[in-house]
C-alpha cells in the first residue's frame, strides 16, 4: 500500500501580549540628568537662572537663598554683588538649559514628564516705581480709564508668581497709590492688588477707611464676584484690626454689618468665612452698640449654626465672636432664647482646643450671670447641669487653666452647685427636650 503524505497546516491564532508582564514606568523611575538639576533643591530645574558665578540654579531656590541673607553664591562660596542681593534683578534666564529641559520633558513625555512651561520674567523694583508713577499722574489728571489700565497691569504681575507680588508690596507707596485709585475710581482688580500687599501703610487704611471707599467696599461684599468678595472682607479685616476707634467708627457704614453676617450664614469659602469672623470680632469688641446690631440682626443664631460642625479653626473664631457679642445684653437675650446655646457651649469644651474650652467657659458664664432677671439666670443654670456643665467645670479646674477662666469656673461651680441634685443630668449627645435636633 502505497504510503500517503499529508501536509499539516498549522493553525494560526493572534498573539496577544501578556499584559501581566508588562510594566509601565513612572515619572519618578526616570533618571534626571545632573546638569538639568538645581545644586540647591537636586530637583528638575523650571525656571533656571545664572549667578555672575556662572552657576545655574532653579530660580525659586536661589531666591529663596538670598532671601535668607545669604550673600555667596551656594556652590562656590563667591560673595555676590550687594544688588543683586537686595533685588534679585541680576539672576539672568539661562535660555538654552531651559530649552534643553523642555526637549528631554517633550522626549520622556510617554513615561508621564510634562514639559515645564516657559516661565515668564520677574518684575523689577524699577518697573513697579514706574508703573505708580503714571497711575500718579493719571490720577491727578482724573483719567480713570488709564487708573484701571495700571491697576490691572499691577494684578497681573502679581498673578504671575509669589516674587512678583513681593516685588510690588516692598515698594513703600504701592498700598497707598492703589489706595488712592479704589477710592476715586473703585474696583474689584484694585481690592484683589491691595488683598496682595497685607499688611497695609497707616496711610492706605487711612484712604480705606474713607466713607467713599467703605461704600465701595460694602458695595462690592453685597454685589461682587466671589474673589471681590474675600478681597472686600479682607480690606474690613485690615482696617478693623488696626485701631479700636476706627472699627467703631466703620461699622456704622451701612450694610457693612449685615454684609458680614451673610458672609458667614452663605459661606463660600474657608478663607471668606475666617476673615469675616476676625473683622465681625473686632468689631464686635469696640463698641457694646455694635455687638448689639450684630445680635439684632440673627448673628447667634448663625454662629450657633455655624459652630455645629465646624472645623477647630473656625470654631475657635465663632466662639471668639459670641463671647464677644454675650457682652451686649440683646446678644444674651438673644443666645439665652436659643435652644442651642448653653448645650453647643457645654459639648465644646475640652472637644477642640484649649482655646475654645475658655471661651465656652466665659460665655455660658456671662449668660448665667449677667441676667436680668433671677428666672433667666435660673433657666440658664438648669440647662448647664443637664448637659453635663458641672462635671466638665470640676475637670477643667483639675487639669488646670487660666487664672481669668479659673476665676469664672469657679464662680459658675458655686452657682450650679445651689441646684445640683435637682436636675438630672443627660448626655450631651442627647438633647430630646430641645425644639430642633443638635
Amino acid at each position: 500500500m502505497p504510503l500517503r503524505f499529508f501536509r499539516l497546516t498549522p493553525k494560526l491564532t493572534s498573539r496577544r501580549p501578556n499584559t501581566t508582564t508588562m510594566t509601565s514606568t513612572s515619572p519618578s523611575d526616570v533618571p534626571i540628568p545632573n546638569h538639568f538639576r538645581c545644586p540647591i533643591s537636586l530637583d528638575l530645574m523650571k525656571d533656571p537662572v545664572t549667578l555672575p558665578t556662572g552657576i545655574t540654579y532653579d530660580r525659586r531656590s536661589i531666591e529663596t537663598w538670598l532671601e535668607a541673607g545669604n550673600l555667596t553664591c551656594p556652590l562656590t562660596n563667591q560673595l555676590l554683588p550687594l544688588p543683586l542681593v537686595a533685588d534679585g534683578g541680576g539672576l539672568i534666564p539661562n535660555h538654552t538649559i531651559r530649552r534643553m529641559i523642555q526637549e528631554w520633558c517633550v522626549a520622556h513625555r510617554s513615561h508621564g514628564i510634562e514639559r515645564i512651561p516657559t516661565p515668564k520674567t520677574p518684575i523689577t523694583s524699577a518697573q513697579v516705581a514706574e508703573t505708580l508713577s503714571q497711575i500718579s499722574a493719571a490720577l491727578q489728571r482724573g483719567d480713570g480709564p488709564r487708573c484701571s489700565d495700571l491697576v490691572a497691569k499691577l494684578k497681573t504681575w502679581s498673578n504671575e508668581s509669589e516674587r512678583n507680588r513681593r516685588c510690588i508690596s516692598s515698594n513703600g507707596a504701592a498700598a497707598r497709590v492703589v489706595s488712592e485709585v479704589f477710592k476715586e475710581f473703585p474696583s474689584e482688580q484694585g481690592l484683589s492688588v491691595l488683598a496682595g500687599m497685607l499688611p497695609l501703610s497707616d496711610e492706605a487704611r487711612k484712604l480705606l477707611s474713607s466713607t467713599e471707599s467703605l461704600n465701595s467696599i460694602v458695595s462690592v461684599m453685597r454685589n461682587g464676584n466671589l474673589s471681590g468678595r474675600l478681597h472686600a472682607v479682607l480690606m474690613v479685616k485690615e482696617i478693623a484690626a488696626a485701631d479700636t476707634e476706627q472699627a467703631a467708627q466703620i461699622a456704622a457704614t451701612d450694610g457693612l454689618i449685615e454684609s458680614i453676617v451673610r458672609l458667614v450664614k452663605e459661606p463660600f469659602s474657608p478663607q471668606a468665612t475666617k476673615a469675616s469672623l476676625i473683622a465681625a470680632y473686632y468689631l464686635v469688641a469696640s463698641d457694646e452698640k455694635v455687638a448689639s446690631r450684630f445680635a439684632e440682626i440673627g448673628f447667634v443664631t448663625v454662629l450657633l449654626d455655624m459652630l455645629v460642625d465646624a472645623e477647630k479653626n473656625l470654631c475657635e473664631k465663632g466662639l471668639v465672636v459670641i463671647d464677644g457679642v454675650l457682652n451686649s445684653e440683646i446678644g444674651r437675650e438673644k443666645a439665652s432664647s436659643h435652644a442651642l446655646t448653653v448645650p453647643l457651649l457645654v459639648k465644646k469644651m475640652f472637644r477642640v482646643s484649649d482655646i475654645t474650652t475658655e471661651f465656652a467657659v466665659s460665655a455660658i458664664w456671662k449668660l448665667c450671670k449677667n441676667q436680668k432677671n433671677n428666672v433667666g439666670r435660673e433657666k440658664c443654670l438648669k440647662e448647664a447641669i443637664q448637659v453635663g456643665a458641672f462635671q466638665k467645670l470640676l475637670l477643667l479646674l483639675q487639669v488646670g487653666c487660666s487664672d481669668n477662666t479659673k476665676e469664672k469656673a469657679s464662680e459658675l461651680l458655686r452657682m450650679l452647685n445651689g441646684l445640683k441634685g435637682t436636675e438630672e443630668c443627660i448626655e450631651t449627645s442627647d438633647f430630646k427636650q430641645l425644639k430642633r435636633p443638635f
